[in-house]
This record gives C-alpha cells, sequence and structure tokens, in this order.
C-alpha cells in the first residue's frame, strides 16, 4: 500500500506545481512559480528513484486505481503497470524535466508569460508520467492525447507570433491524422478482446492471431487481426514520433521557446511512440508484417531526414532533423525485434539531445537571440562550457566509441544486420549511410559556431533562405525583434541556471551507455516487460553472441566500417567548412536542383499544403456552393417559398371578388362532380 501512494506520488507532484503555477499565474511571485513546478518535478524525480530501486529488488506492479466508467460488460479503469520498462522511461522522463525546469528559470527570465510556461511544462510532465505508466488502453490514450494538447500550447507559447500560432496548428492537425488511426487501433482492440487491460489482452493474443482476421475485401480476402492492430497502433506513433511521412510538424515546432525542444522533442512526447511499440511488443510479435513496415518507415525517415539536416542554418532546426532521424532509428530497431535496443537508445539519445538543444539554447542567449549559424563562429572563446558540452553531446551523437551514443547506436546497426525481416536489408543501408550523414552535419554545425573565423555582427546572405523558414521569423526567442549581436559587442556564457544543466546532461551522455548496456540488452532487464519470439525473431540472442563487454566493443569499433564513415563525416566536415569554405558554396551552385530539393524538404509541405488544405479547400467550397447554397438554400429552404409563391399566384386567379366568377366556380365545379358521379354509375 504504501508503494501505491509513491506510484500517485510521481505523476501528481508536478500537476499540483502545474495547477498552483497555472491558476494563479497573475498573482503569484515568479519564484514560487518556479519552486512549485521545480519542486513537483524534483520530488516525482527521487521517487522514482525509489521506485527503481524496488523494481530492481523484483516487486513490479500491476493494478487499477479506481474504476473510471462501466458499460455493459466494459469497465474503464486508472491503474498503473510499473516494471522496468516503466521505471526506465519515469527516469527519463523525470531527471530530463528537472533539467529543463532548472534551465527554464534562466532563458526565460525576461519573458512576460513566466508563470504560464512554468505551468505548461510541469503539466506535460505529468502527462508523459501518466502515458509511461499506464497499465491500459485508456489510460494510454488519455496520456497521448494530454502530451498532444500541451505540446500545442507550448509550441505555439507566443501567441502573438503568426509563425508560432502556424506551427502548433499544424502539430495539432498532423497528429490528428495519426490519432485517428491510433483510436481505430485500440477500437479493434476492445472490440475483439473485450477488455482494454495490456495483461489480458496480452494474454489473449496468440489465440485471437491464429484463427482472427478482418475481411475488408471480400469474402476470403482480409487482413490478419493482429496486423491491422498493429499498424493502426504504429500509425499513432508516426504521428507522435515524427515518422515519414507525419514528420512534418517537427521541425516546425522549432517556433516555441528552446526549453520545450529539449523537454518535448528529444526526450519525451516524441519518444512516446517508441515507448507504445515496444510495450505493445507481445502483440507486434505475432505479425511479420507490421514489422516490416515499421523497418521501412523507420529506414526512410533516419537517412532522409538527416540529408535535410545538411542545409539548414537555423541551429535548432538542425538539431531537430537530428531528431527526426534518431527516431527513425529507434524504429528500425522497434521493426527487428531488438525493442530493448530501441528503449536504449531511447534513453541515451535523450540525455545527449537533450544537452544539444539546451547547448544551442545557451548559444541563442549568449549571441543575443540571432540563430543562424552563418554568424556565429569563434565562440569556443566566449562560452567555453557551453562549447566542451556540445562537443560531448556531438560525440555522443555520431557514435564516437566510448560515448553513450555509440553503444546504443551501433547495437541498432548490428541487430539490422542479423535480421532477416523483410525490408531488413534497405534498412542495413540506410542506416549505414545515416552514421556518415549524421556525422558530417553534426560537426558542420559545431565547426560554423563554435570554431573557425568570428562572424558576430554580420548580417546573414540577403535570400529568402537565410533562415530556412519561409515565414522569414526567428524561432524560439523572446526578443525576436531585437535578435543578433550590436557590431563590436561579444558574446557571452549565459548563467549558472543554464550552464548546470549542461553539465549534468553531458556527464550522463558519457557514461550511461558504458553503464546499462549489458543488463539492458544482454541481461534480464526488461525480463517480463518486453516479449520477443526468440525462435522467428533471434537478433538479439545472435547480438549477444557477439558481445564481449562495454570495453572490448567501444576499443573494437576503430576496425569498423561504422567507425570510419563517422570519421569521414567529421573530417569532411572539417574540411569544408574550416579549411575551405568556398567549396559548399561552388557546390551548392552546381548542384542546384539537389540543394532546392531538400530546402524545400522533399516538398512535402507544398504537397500537404496542395493536395491535402487545398483538396480540403475544395471539398469545403463545393459543399457550401453545391450543398449550402445550391441544395439547401436554392432548393430546399427557397424552392418551398418559390413553390408556394407559383401556388398562390395561381389560386389568386380565381379570388377576384367578383360574385358571379364565384358562382361559375360552383356550376362548373358541381359539373365535374356529377360528370364524375355518371361516369362511375
Amino acid at each position: 500500500m504504501e508503494m501505491q501512494k509513491l506510484y500517485l506520488l510521481v505523476p501528481l507532484a508536478p500537476l499540483v506545481g502545474a495547477i498552483i503555477a497555472g491558476l494563479f499565474c497573475r498573482v503569484i511571485p515568479r519564484w514560487v512559480a518556479h519552486t512549485v513546478t521545480t519542486g513537483g518535478v524534483a520530488i516525482a524525480c527521487l521517487v522514482s528513484y525509489v521506485i527503481f530501486k524496488d523494481v530492481m529488488a523484483g516487486n513490479t506492479y500491476n493494478g487499477p486505481v479506481y474504476q473510471w466508467l462501466s458499460s455493459g460488460d466494459y469497465h474503464f479503469e486508472v491503474g498503473f503497470l510499473i516494471d522496468q520498462l516503466t521505471v526506465t522511461m519515469m527516469l527519463v522522463v523525470t531527471s530530463v524535466s528537472l533539467m529543463v525546469h532548472i534551465y527554464t528559470i534562466g532563458y526565460m527570465q525576461d519573458d512576460p508569460g513566466y508563470n504560464r510556461f512554468f505551468s505548461y511544462i510541469a503539466l506535460f510532465t505529468f502527462s508523459m508520467l501518466m502515458l509511461v505508466m499506464s497499465n491500459n488502453f485508456m489510460q494510454l490514450f488519455f496520456g497521448w492525447e494530454a502530451v498532444g494538447l500541451v505540446s500545442y500550447l507550448l509550441i505555439g507559447f507566443w501567441y502573438t507570433r503568426p509563425t508560432a500560432i502556424f506551427a502548433n496548428l499544424k502539430a495539432f492537425l498532423v497528429n490528428r491524422v495519426g490519432d485517428f488511426g491510433f483510436i481505430l487501433g485500440i477500437g479493434l482492440v476492445l472490440a475483439h478482446f473485450g477488455t482494454l487491460d495490456y495483461a489480458a489482452v496480452f494474454a489473449k493474443a496468440p489465440e485471437l492471431a491464429a484463427h482472427t482476421s478482418l475481411e475488408l475485401f471480400g469474402e476470403g480476402r482480409g487482413v490478419a487481426l493482429m496486423t491491422a492492430i498493429c499498424i493502426l497502433l504504429f500509425i499513432g506513433a508516426m504521428g507522435k514520433s515524427a515518422q515519414v511521412p507525419l514528420h512534418v510538424w517537427l521541425p516546425d515546432s522549432m517556433e516555441g521557446p528552446t526549453p520545450i525542444s529539449a523537454l518535448i522533442h528529444a526526450a519525451t512526447m516524441v519518444t512516446a511512440g517508441i515507448f507504445m511499440v515496444a510495450r505493445m511488443s507481445p502483440l507486434f510479435e505475432l505479425s511479420d508484417t507490421a514489422l516490416s513496415f515499421v523497418v521501412v518507415i523507420g529506414s526512410i525517415t533516419a537517412l532522409f531526414m538527416g540529408f535535410l539536416g545538411i542545409v539548414q542554418n537555423d541551429i535548432k532546426r538542425v538539431v531537430a532533423y537530428s531528431t527526426l532521424s534518431q527516431l527513425g532509428y529507434m524504429t528500425v530497431a522497434l521493426g527487428v525485434s531488438a525493442y530493448s535496443v530501441a528503449i536504449f537508445h531511447l534513453m541515451t539519445h535523450a540525455f545527449f539531445k537533450a544537452l544539444l538543444f539546451l547547448a544551442a539554447g545557451s548559444v541563442i542567449i549568449g549571441m543575443h537571440h540571432d540563430q543562424d549559424i552563418r554568424n556565429m563562429g569563434g565562440l569556443r572563446k566566449y562560452m567555453p562550457i557551453t562549447w566542451m558540452t556540445s562537443l560531448v553531446g556531438s560525440l555522443a551523437l555520431i557514435g564516437t566509441p566510448f560515448f553513450a551514443g555509440f553503444y546504443s547506436k551501433d547495437s541498432i546497426i548490428e541487430a539490422v544486420a542479423l535480421s532477416h525481416i523483410p525490408g531488413a536489408g534497405f534498412a542495413y543501408v540506410a542506416v549505414m549511410a545515416g552514421v556518415f550523414v549524421t556525422a558530417f552535419y553534426s560537426f558542420r554545425m559545431y565547426f560554423l559556431v563554435f570554431h573557425g573565423q568570428e562572424r558576430f555582427g554580420k548580417a546573414a546572405p540577403h535570400d529568402h533562405h537565410a533562415t530556412n523558414d519561409e515565414h522569414a521569423h526567428p524561432a524560439g526567442d523572446a526578443h525576436a525583434e531585437h535578435h543578433g549581436l550590436a557590431p563590436g559587442q561579444k558574446p557571452h556564457e549565459t548563467q549558472w541556471v543554464v550552464t548546470l544543466p549542461l553539465i549534468m546532461l553531458a556527464i550522463p551522455s558519457v557514461i550511461i551507455g558504458y553503464i546499462a548496456i549489458e543488463p539492458m540488452l544482454f541481461g534480464d532487464y526488461f525480463k517480463g516487460a518486453i516479449f520477443v519470439d526468440a525462435k522467428a525473431h533471434p537478433v538479439i540472442e545472435e547480438l549477444a553472441h557477439h558481445f564481449h563487454g562495454a570495453f572490448a566493443m567501444a576499443t573494437h569499433a576503430v576496425t569498423t566500417a561504422v567507425f570510419w564513415l563517422a570519421f569521414l563525416g567529421v573530417a569532411l566536415a572539417w574540411f569544408l567548412y574550416l579549411k575551405r569554405p568556398d567549396i559548399p558554396q561552388t557546390i551548392q551552385a552546381r548542384c542546384g536542383f539537389l540543394y532546392t530539393l531538400l530546402d524545400n524538404k522533399y516538398y512535402f509541405d507544398k504537397f500537404n499544403d496542395v493536395f491535402f488544405a487545398g483538396g480540403a479547400r475544395l471539398l469545403g467550397r463545393g459543399l457550401w456552393k453545391g450543398g449550402d447554397a445550391g441544395l439547401i438554400d436554392g432548393i430546399i429552404v427557397n424552392g418551398s417559398v418559390h413553390l408556394v409563391g407559383w401556388f398562390a399566384t395561381l389560386v389568386r386567379l380565381f379570388q377576384t371578388g367578383h360574385i358571379y366568377h364565384y358562382a361559375f366556380t360552383m356550376i362548373i365545379g358541381v359539373f365535374v362532380l356529377m360528370t364524375l358521379w355518371v361516369t362511375r354509375a
């Protein structure tokens, strides 16, 4: 019973802080708002560590908290499933969220919406915790939609900006597409299983998978039930975890303040889809078709979103496309049944990507809110802490041996190489090519920002690609109208509430992979929390045969193609942007079509605007003119008026007011009646 109270304390502590800061944001001082929200998240973080120790001692939990609704034979409950997968996510969410809360104290100090922002990020933490701690689909969907709602509020936090409103509306609409598939999948689960409880669904799944199909195309032609459920659930994950083609919202979401870029788009909301598929591993293991679909989508995202990072000049957008690419890596791992590897990469990525986002925010502060990396250079002299922590994050991102990202990223690549799922061959080519691309764009940004000649106070080239933003609006600063350093002004290191989280995140970005790889991938850490059909998908077992310890894995890496691809990416970035900066401009001029294609993000936005948005407007116009104006107003409403008018005009001919006309009418009437009577007789 005592542990159940602790379980409740984890999500409720941030919720209480969010309520206080939100409801009383206009009356309480700023220090109260950041104290109650940061304190609530700190309590959740500490309690999560206590629960983690309890779970490691073998004490898992699966049970209801209360029954929310009963409808016939269906019961909808709020409950918790506390196991190794859950506590891993709880630790990641609360740890990163705590660092973001501390960082926000410095980053948002001059913003008039200070209290409101703290309320939002604490509410987001509550929503994400409810999602990962749920033991049933209903609560999962509640958390799923709650994080979507709060992300909408955070992306459009500066609601006076048209670009921010455009970005949050875009995120909201794209996620509705994914969530439509998600709710259909949950509906299929309820219809065929009769329950939304994870344990009951997982227990009945093998039996239903063997005998049940959905006849969508006539008798005898259908789709396996489990394939339909898994693909529909994964469509939800494609929206939340920004997989092609539902990825288009995430880069534009950089319009929100930098702290939410780290919280939502590195460590929490975008990983909800990855967590959900890992949690649903007992279902996905029953459908190779669904796994192949996951593999192909993930590999396309991993490679082609990485290409887009090469042409970005906004520092936050480079990191955003890096997030898209790394989410693709996690998705590929899920598709080859390496669920534990996907969660491992989710954890390591959460730390080093949050570090990179917050470091980018520190650079933005030091540069007086100029985000164009072409206006930077040489910042390592002025911002040494940001420089070192950015280097750590970049090395972890590209998979440098002994850094956290190396262990998780290399494990994904090896797992894909060992897989026989249809599509794994294409995925292997994509993730290998992605290694070079990731190293290149990561260190392109690093060298342009921290090394080379100083370019302060110089305007970016006056072209429409200056910020890679068709709205020509700097994303993510509180004082957009006064961004950039004045001539002669120098950058400066940020205050301790900004740099402390950078240092705290840099530590796990280095060591967490070395510590966690053996228990998480090759031990019993996820036993009972993640299910893999070892006979059909023996990837993890085969991976274990090649593993001889974390140290040996790192030292052996220098002989692998992965290491040299990353090295070549870094070397090429150094050569092109430090030694011969004239070459990239020449390449851009000679490869104009390719650059235009990448700069326009493969025209996904244009296609969506013309086909979906334009189609919706066309359909609306047709329903308005044809349905509303033509059918309803023209025929039903106005038509009935015209009919009555015509009949009244006809009747008016006989209403003259003359007695002899009425007498004549009566005679004619009597004559007609008598004629009918005689004829009938």
